[in-house]
């Protein structure tokens, strides 16, 4: 019996070579792919770039302990200590995190995270006994062994505890431009051909959609959220009366807007009529618009004293002596005022707030219904200052001399979250996954929080060309098509409800 126990440290320092050495080859292989997996932690994300080396030279290291006789009890002080990291590291996973990622490849390729959890609990098991049986052999006494066992799996799990909660903060609050990818947030249901690739989304009203046509302004199309039941509607517009360039259509509620910011003038008609009436006429020149209630419309213009875009509202009053109140104090000036504040303004129909993201840096703005500043928010991207570099030119004006890095797309705000189609690919994305699709944002507005990403694929390489969310789904325009898909509870879980519907809650 003394026998057979006295060959348990050679049979688990056996056993560990063979595990860390195929652990530490396969990572190498794959290194891509393990950065990758590491950046999608949802515990160590932040630190994905440190771990993915650090691991792969710790199992090298502690393979070279347990080979030599000398070093060889330091090779199972160091394993044990390594698999009691890796276990409380699945703890985590399975109890403190917000959705639990797919399991690691490799050896343990077959393995859920409950069973890895089992696994490593065992090497613990058999890396303390191997430990316990050399020291008795050294003449150590128990006590000793168990103190300095005990004190170096302790440091290790602290270790991993102390990464995931900075990993938390650092992702969520200050982050370093790493990505976290949420476990199936959407699922595909159906998708339906539209005749051409040039339809945006006007709006969306109680689960149904409605579709503008770029190539044919007189037509909005109704669908409903099964994507069967499609209603073109037809409406009134006089297109040779003013001279258009870009006519847009918008849907609030039972209305719709029509509006061309290159033409001082509004629109308004009830759906299901093709008639309309102007709300605002030479109040304000603007280059988008945001519908935020019947009396209450956002702008973003060229004001004529600063030269600079500004945000501003137009009041709309029934008697027909419309306001216009210019907020100059929202957009902040970096380079030129024009092209350094370029981007898209959003309005949520359930909070009745309004958003504005920079098409050139990492910063987005979140405003009350009047217009008032509520937060200054941060991109997980870095570009803090827009990379644009304009020229003067001899009338006065500025023209960008090479194309700018463009950080964010047009985001959308929906149930206090920022939807922003990101622009750039960040660490520790796979470079063919970025090709293949488009990657989705989200932040919440309240708690000035990152939560996380989504992919949108492509479609017979077009990628998504405008997307809408609503309270159970998320439409996406891809190519000719509208994809339709099921916002699953890790995403809808963040859904803040209206001012209405708290207001019914109390």
């Amino acid at each position: 019996m003394k026998k057979l126990i006295s060959h348990i440290p050679v049979s688990v320092s056996y056993f560990f070579v063979l595990l860390f050495c195929y652990a530490a080859i396969s990572k190498m292989l794959d290194f891509e792919n393990f950065q990758v997996q590491i950046g999608q932690s949802p515990l160590l994300s932040a630190y994905a770039g440190f771990i993915s080396y650090a691991v792969i030279i710790l199992e090298i290291v502690i393979v070279i302990l347990l080979i030599f006789p000398r070093s060889n009890l330091f090779g199972l002080y160091a394993s044990t200590a390594l698999m009691s990291a890796f276990t409380i590291y699945i703890f985590l996973i399975l109890n403190y995190s917000e959705f639990v990622p797919c399991s690691c490849g490799g050896i343990l390729e077959k393995m859920g995270w409950t069973e890895h959890f089992i696994f490593n609990i065992l090497c613990v098991i058999m890396g303390g006994l191997s430990v316990f049986i050399t020291e008795r052999a050294g003449h150590m006494t128990n006590l000793k062994t168990s103190l300095i066992l005990g004190m170096s799996n302790i440091l290790s799990c602290i270790l991993v505890i102390v990464l995931f909660f900075k990993s938390e903060h650092v992702i969520k609050q200050e982050n370093n431009f790493t990505r976290r990818f949420l476990m199936h947030p959407i699922l595909k249901i159906k998708s339906m051909d539209l005749d051409s690739h040039s339809f945006y989304f006007a709006g969306a009203k109680n689960e149904e959609l409605y579709l503008a046509n770029r190539n044919l302004p007189q037509n909005i199309l109704a669908v409903d959220s099964l994507l069967n039941k499609v209603k073109n509607t037809k409406i009134d517009l006089e297109l040779s009366k003013y001279p258009f360039k870009k006519i847009e259509i918008k849907v609030k509620n039972n209305d719709y807007y029509i509006y061309d910011g290159n033409v001082p003038i509004i629109l308004k008609g009830k759906l299901g009529d093709a008639q309309n009436k102007i709300i605002s006429l030479n109040d304000a020149f603007f280059s988008q618009l945001e519908i935020i209630d019947s009396t209450q419309i956002a702008i973003r213009t060229l004001s004529s004293e600063t030269k600079n875009l500004t945000l501003g509202t137009i009041f709309i009053n029934n008697s027909g002596k419309n306001q216009v109140k210019l907020h100059s104090d929202l957009l902040e000036k970096q380079l030129d005022g024009i092209f350094d504040s370029d981007g898209y303004l959003s309005s949520d129909p359930k909070t009745q707030t309004v958003s504005y993201i920079y098409s050139y840096r990492n910063q987005f703005l979140v405003m009350n219904h009047s217009m008032q500043i509520s937060h200054r928010l941060r991109t997980i991207d870095t570009t803090k200052t827009a990379q644009i570099k304009v020229s003067p030119m001899s009338n006065g004006k500025f023209k960008m001399s090479q194309p700018a890095l463009k950080v964010n797309g047009h985001a959308i705000v929906y149930r206090g979250l920022l939807f922003n189609p990101a622009q750039l690919r960040g660490k520790h994305e796979s470079s063919n996954r970025w090709k293949e699709s488009k990657v989705i944002d989200i932040y919440n507005t309240a708690s000035q929080e990152y939560i996380g990403s989504m992919y949108i694929d492509n479609i017979k390489n077009n990628s998504m060309s405008d997307f809408r969310v609503t309270d159970e789904y998320l439409y996406a325009i891809v190519g000719n098509q509208l994809v339709q898909y099921r916002i699953t509870q890790p995403l809808k879980k963040h859904f803040k409800n209206g001012e209405a519907e708290n207001r019914v809650s109390e």
